[in-house]
Parts: C-alpha cells; sequence; structure tokens
C-alpha cells in the first residue's frame, strides 16, 4: 500500500464539498499533485517554466516518483507539458488555448446550469443563498484590508468558487460538474497570476459582485434564458480583462509582446 498522509480539502485547491477543516488521507503522489497544481494556478511556477525533478524534490520534499506520478496526471489535463529531453515544463500562456478553454466552460456551464435551475430544490436554494453571502463577506474582507494578506486572498478565492459551483450543483451530471472543474483550472491559471491585485472586484471598472448578486437572482428566479446570458457575459467579461494584462506569446514571431493597453 503506498504512503498516506493527512491533508485537508481547503489547502489543496481543489474544488470540495466537505465541511470546512475536514481531513482525509491522501497519497503522496497526490500531495505533490495538489501542491504543484495549487501553484501553477496562482502562477507561483510561471508557464514556460522548466520542472526539473530535482527542483521539484527540494520544493515539495517528496521523492521521485510521486514527482513522476503527478507531472503525468497534470499533463494529461493540460497544465505541464513535455520537452524533447523527456523532461517537462509548465503550459505556456496562449492566447487562443485561453479563448479556447473559456468558450468551452461557457458551453459545459451554461448547459449544467440549465439544468441545475430545472432540478434545483430547496436544499439547492440554500446552498447557493449561502454561497453568495459567504462570497460577500470573504469580498469585503479583502476590500478593507489595506493589503490582504495570502490567507484572506485565498478564501475569496475559495468562495469565489464555491458559489459557481452552487449555480450548477443540481445539474444532475457527474460528467458536467466533473468536465467544468476541468476548464476552470485551464481558465483560473490565466486569470490569478496575471489579475492579481486587480481582479475586477470594483477596481478595473468592472463590478464583480453585482453580476455575482444578478446571477444569483435570475438562478433564483429560475429564469433559465437570462442567468446562462450573464454567465456567458461574466467569464467573457473576464477574460477580456486578462487579455489587458497578459503578455502572450506571438504564434507568428515567437517573440513575447508587451501587455495589452490597461485603457
Amino acid at each position: 500500500m503506498k504512503p498516506r498522509v493527512k491533508a485537508t480539502r481547503q489547502e489543496s485547491g481543489l474544488p470540495y464539498d466537505a465541511p470546512d477543516g475536514e481531513v482525509e488521507e491522501i497519497t503522496l503522489a497526490e500531495q505533490v499533485y495538489r501542491s504543484l497544481r495549487r501553484d501553477l494556478i496562482s502562477g507561483d511556477i510561471e508557464p514556460g517554466q522548466s520542472l526539473r525533478l530535482e527542483f521539484l524534490k527540494q520544493r515539495y520534499g517528496i521523492s521521485f516518483s510521486p514527482i513522476r506520478e503527478a507531472l503525468n496526471r497534470l499533463q494529461s489535463e493540460r497544465m505541464v507539458v513535455s520537452t524533447a529531453s523527456r523532461g517537462f515544463r509548465v503550459a505556456p500562456f496562449s492566447r487562443e488555448e485561453m479563448w479556447d478553454a473559456a468558450e468551452t466552460r461557457i458551453l459545459i456551464d451554461c448547459e449544467a446550469m440549465r439544468r441545475s435551475l430545472k432540478n434545483g430544490d430547496d436544499v439547492w436554494e440554500t446552498r447557493l443563498v449561502a454561497a453568495y453571502h459567504a462570497l460577500n463577506l470573504a469580498a469585503r474582507r479583502v476590500h478593507d484590508m489595506p493589503a490582504p494578506d495570502d490567507e484572506a486572498s485565498e478564501l475569496l478565492e475559495q468562495r469565489h468558487l464555491d458559489f459557481h459551483r452552487a449555480l450548477i450543483a443540481a445539474c444532475g451530471s457527474r460528467w458536467l460538474m466533473e468536465l467544468s472543474v476541468q476548464l476552470y483550472t485551464q481558465t483560473e491559471r490565466y486569470r490569478r497570476p496575471t489579475l492579481r491585485g486587480r481582479s475586477g472586484w470594483g477596481d478595473v471598472g468592472r463590478d464583480v459582485g453585482r453580476e455575482h448578486q444578478d446571477l444569483m437572482d435570475a438562478a433564483l428566479a429560475r429564469d433559465s434564458k437570462r442567468a446562462v446570458a450573464l454567465l456567458a457575459e461574466h467569464y467573457r467579461k473576464t477574460v477580456a480583462l486578462i487579455e489587458r494584462f497578459a503578455p502572450f506569446k506571438d504564434l507568428a514571431s515567437g517573440e513575447t509582446g508587451e501587455p495589452l493597453a490597461t485603457s
């Protein structure tokens, strides 16, 4: 049996439905997968960076075998890519890939939300309202801090994810939920490092709080047409905002361009 360690879902950066602080036992490969995945999403390990085994061993304090297992798993999720020397590096930023992931996420999440609004019961409504309230509290806490700490910022990100998962939680399809998570990961790895410190929570001419409230109101009213339109617009606004700040590889010249203008 593979060695196992204790971890909480909140520390993983993964979507979770367990109560805060609940502990589970995971393998070392799962532990390094979660840690590396979190660092890729946050941008702590940058796009295009080489992922040498020795570097990862020192960073996470885990032997090579679990690291290789985690890297192969992340490669299947297109978070890392293999190199000619049979090593790995972080998948580079690509404008085309980002939009492709975002538009596919819109297809999946909008269909999941249509089903969720059709199937949702009182328990689903209660979960959605609670998730929205928790998101507002976390956003307000971060907004009131002169310099938000990592813990508060991470809690906000988790509450944000909880809200979006609550919207589609009653879809009744495990495949839609799992695909939504995968596509969330792909878009988050662009959003978090690019918009750090200017996430759109009211500081770049965009009221994300109002967008979330409108989404909740449309969902509770079971107005599927409006809810789907709002969700698609919400996602596309975020991707357009990323384009204003993220340096992308120019596919024609191979040169890294300057970030797009912010005006």
